[in-house]
């Protein structure tokens, strides 16, 4: 049985949402973040990898 190991990323919110529109701060409360400084970890799929690429001016993002 060949074992599947999912890449994840690593997502950190650098900027704040306030004066962003709607849409990218719907994106990044979908992503699991709330404030400044918070991280989640997130597994790599087309799905992430889009809302990421909509909120990238506000997000630092590193592989794992």
């Amino acid at each position: 049985m060949a074992s599947t190991t999912t890449k994840t990323l690593k997502v950190t919110l650098v900027k704040s949402t306030n004066g962003q529109t709607k849409r990218h701060q719907a994106t990044v409360r979908g992503l699991g973040l709330r404030r400044i400084r918070d991280t989640v970890q997130v597994a790599d799929t087309p799905e992430i990898r889009g809302m990421i690429r909509t909120s990238q001016h506000l997000l630092k993002v590193e592989e794992v």
